[in-house]
């Protein structure tokens, strides 16, 4: 007798353990689910069967071939388009000119079937649907048969008022041939929607054989676990490959080379289903686990309830209960993960991590050391175990960083601030960035915190508005300046400062925990708006100035504004402030994105030519967020960013006569030069913008610059803003009476390199360890990474907070000596990640 096995379905309930197999490939007990069938089939005399695939078809086919090895004879039918369950069937009818059963490849059943063969027989059937009792009916079809089985009504998937029985179809049918001429030709037909009503219809002899035994679906990841559970309590009988071991109360199957190093076993209970050459490892605890073959269980790790496909690696100490992990899975050391969690194939989970229930990754993620992972990971390519770079958030937009994750992140910000507090909420002009602060803003709301929404605004203004009074916190989204498709999220404190550590790690903390403050419905937070706040910037901006020396200069200035919100305030103010301006770019539109490094260039080149063409003063590249700068002198030379600290150092150390510059640890020695010419002092911070801002906050300091082109001058506010950059320079250049050319060849000229080397975030502090190490007799400072001063000359290596890298900074009077230092230092790093490497090897 024949049988059709219905082998094509996409499995996407079941994702991700189906991402890179067919449903019916899927191992159950370490074999497919299909063999258990083909099994069964065999047990009640049907070895030929005719495979319906469409999914993934050459995976089933490279697999069973010509089903001799497993003792049948396959004839595989693919048709060329979904034609459903029964039109698919009526592809292969000219191989079903007798009686034949259908059964989905992708059950797990126990059924007699010779029993529905009989049945069929005795009642002289066209059609019999074999039918079960379950206790949840609502996802099957209910079915209804008189007392002589006869089929009299049926309903697909009801609801509970629809329920009518508990008996339901379970898709295994017996079949006269005949019932196929009911099936048009390469159309799309069901048997429960379409053919077995119009029978039933008409009349016909369909009939129900109701069976007893067990029958599970195995249709989504729940239902996996639930089936694998079940062979494992003895629920269902199946084949299960390897040699027995153990007494009554235990099970233990052990595959070819599979290897228990305690012999007797003591440490495994319930059934244990080890494949070939798998090893369990010291103190290991199994109950009721089915692994696959070639995997590696370390000392100490201890799995209930779970399912490892074939070459899984787990280190010592890891937990696992109730989940599955696919093929080529690698946990790290003290991997935790909860009930119901499924890993895709080769997945790499670092050491600590913990997966919390439930959660589904998806194939070829990467999981951090530590990382707590509690929602789906499906498209990101890894999960960090902290949110925060310093205080910012950066994702790929709709991919990392969606409306969900930023109601969460909204939702665990709010939870750390007071109840019934203000924040600023502000974007850059992108459409994207209004969508996630939209979401963002919920989820404050949420916990009883209010947002005073400033909408589309420059981050200097946002910045300024924070440091008067009113609100404890801001965010602001924008679209990442080095990536496009991704976007960041700044918070701020009440100051106006990029927040705390602390206060980000409080922030993970509520996220990961998910303990969020939700506040009575009678008591979400408000949005309200600040009508005035370009009036507030404006006046202080005004004031922190000379106007009357800028308006009897009027220096002709070309400004591009990047399609920025600063178009809509900084050419206003320095036309107030009596300069001619040429605005470039100023239109706001909301789908430009933030210029890439070949566009930028190509902007500066335009800039620079207006400049020359309109013999002005000078010309600025203002950045997308209002903080960055770029300076193009009156000769049309665009100023490197090295360049531009050091000239507007100059201009401020020939204006001003007391006070102090704030400086990073890394920026050139000229800055000493300058300022001792000039009575000023210089204070050198860490890197981070949040250190040179903290510096800022000294009323004496005159101006506070990063090595990027951002520069705040304290006279108005303490954060980078790039609007009142561009008029302090103009005031400078008036009051000094020089031009940017003059300037810039007056600073004290010394050679210095930059060289960032791949280092990866274990590395990082045995590599300053060792540089520690290696600088103890020369004279040295620990600002920020470690310094050291040779003759004049000097080299710094500084770990990148956020990245894989190690900065290398070198500066000398002379070009070769500078050399020499970068690269007898970046030979040393290499040197000293070899013998760190060589140490972590066993």
């Amino acid at each position: 007798m024949k049988a059709v096995l219905m082998a094509g379905g996409f499995g996407t309930r079941i994702q991700p353990l189906t991402i890179n197999l067919p449903k019916p490939m899927i191992p159950l007990v370490n074999r497919p689910i299909m063999t258990h069938i083909i099994e069964l089939l065999k047990k009640h005399g049907i070895d030929e069967l005719i495979l319906l695939l469409y999914h993934q078809p050459e995976t089933i086919k490279n697999f069973f071939g010509d089903g001799s090895e497993f003792g049948v004879r396959i004839t595989y039918v693919t048709p060329l388009e979904d034609l459903g369950t029964a039109g698919a069937v009526k592809a292969a009818a000219k191989f079903l000119d007798e009686r034949f059963m259908i059964i989905s490849g992708d059950l797990l059943t126990d059924f007699d079937l010779s029993r529905v063969l009989a049945f069929h027989e005795e009642k002289g059937a066209r059609a019999t649907i074999t039918l079960t009792s379950v206790k949840d009916p609502l996802q099957f079809g209910v079915v209804i048969t008189d007392k002589e089985g006869r089929i009299n009504k049926f309903l697909e998937k009801p609801g509970w008022g629809e329920v009518f029985s508990d008996t339901i179809n379970t898709g295994i049918y017996v079949l006269e041939p005949e019932v196929l001429d009911l099936i048009p030709e390469g159309e799309n037909r069901d048997w429960s929607q379409d053919i077995f009503p119009r029978m039933l219809a008409e009349s016909a002899p369909l009939f129900g054989c109701n069976l007893k035994g067990y029958w599970a679906d195995i249709g989504n990841t729940d239902a996996y676990l639930e089936a694998c559970g079940d062979i494992c309590r003895g629920k269902v009988k199946i084949g299960i490959k390897g040699e027995r071991r153990g007494g009554e109360d235990k099970q233990v199957f052990l595959g070819r080379e599979a290897r228990v190093e305690r012999d007797d076993l003591s440490l495994l209970e319930g059934m244990v289903v080890l494949g070939g050459n798998t090893q369990v490892l010291g103190q290991s605890r199994l109950k009721n686990c089915v692994v696959g073959r070639n995997c590696t269980i370390e000392d100490g790790a201890e799995l209930e309830d779970a399912v490892l496909w074939d070459n899984v690696y787990l280190k010592r100490g890891c937990r696992i209960r109730g989940a599955v992990l696919g093929h080529n899975v690698r946990a790290g050391q003290g991997v935790v993960i909860e009930e119901a969690a499924i890993v895709g194939d080769e997945t790499t989970i670092g050491d600590e991590a913990y997966l919390k229930k439930d959660v589904k990754v998806w194939p070829r993620k990467v999981i951090e050391g530590g990382a707590i992972v509690t929602t789906n990971l499906i498209w990101g390519e890894k999960w960090r175990k902290s949110l925060f770079e310093g205080a910012l958030v950066r994702g790929l937009t709709n991919v990392e960083l969606t409306p969900e994750f930023t109601a969460k992140l909204g939702a665990a910000y709010g939870s750390t601030l007071p109840k019934d507090a203000f924040i600023i909420a502000g974007r850059d002009a992108v459409r994207s960035s209004r969508m996630l602060k939209r979401s963002f803003v919920g989820g404050l709301l949420s916990a009883g915190v209010n947002v005073r929404d400033v909408k589309m605004v420059s981050l200097p203004v946002l910045r300024n508005k924070l440091a008067t009074f009113g609100e404890v916190g801001g965010v602001h989204f924008r679209q990442s300046p080095e990536d496009p498709a991704a976007t960041e999220i700044i918070f701020f404190d009440a100051d106006g400062l990029e927040i705390s550590s602390s206060m980000a790690k409080g922030i993970e903390r509520v996220y990961f925990n998910e303990n969020f403050r939700r506040v009575h419905y009678s008591q979400p937070g408000a949005i309200s708006e600040i009508p005035r706040i370009y009036d507030y910037y404006r006046e202080g901006f005004l004031r922190a100035l000379d106007a009357e020396a800028l308006r009897a200069a009027r220096p002709k200035v070309v400004v591009d504004l990047n399609h920025s919100p600063a178009g809509d305030l900084l050419p206003a103010l320095l036309s107030e402030l009596g300069c001619e301006v040429i605005e470039l770019n100023s239109h706001v539109h909301e789908s430009q994105s933030v210029p890439d490094a070949e566009q930028a260039e190509k902007a500066l080149d335009q800039l620079s030519l207006i400049v020359v063409t309109l013999g002005a003063t000078a010309g600025f590249w203002v950045g997308p967020s209002g903080e960055r700068v770029c300076l193009v002198d009156e000769e049309g030379k665009v100023l490197s960013d090295l360049e531009a600290l050091c000239t507007l150092a100059a201009l401020v150390c020939r204006a001003e006569k007391n006070g102090s510059l704030a400086m990073p640890v890394q920026a050139p020695l000229a800055m000493e030069d300058l300022a001792s010419n000039a009575g000023i002092t210089v204070q050198r911070t860490k890197a981070d913008g949040r250190s040179l801002m903290d510096a800022a906050r000294d009323r004496k300091v005159l101006l506070a610059a990063a090595m990027d082109g951002r520069f705040a001058f304290p006279a108005f506010q303490s954060s980078f803003d790039a609007l009142f950059t561009v008029a302090k320079t103009l005031e400078l250049m008036v009051r000094t009476g020089l031009s940017l050319t003059q300037v810039c060849k007056s600073v004290p000229r010394r050679a210095y390199r930059h060289l960032q080397v791949p280092c990866s975030w274990e590395l990082k502090g045995g590599i300053m360890r060792k540089m520690s190490e290696d600088s103890v007799d020369l004279e040295a400072s620990f600002i920020d990474g470690v310094k050291i001063h040779i003759d004049g000359d000097w080299a710094l290596i500084l770990p990148d907070q956020h990245r894989p890298v190690v900065h290398i900074v070198a500066e000398a009077s002379e070009t070769a000596r500078a050399e020499e230092l970068m690269e007898g230092y970046r030979r040393k790093v290499e040197q000293w990640k070899q013998e760190l490497l060589e140490g972590q090897t066993p």
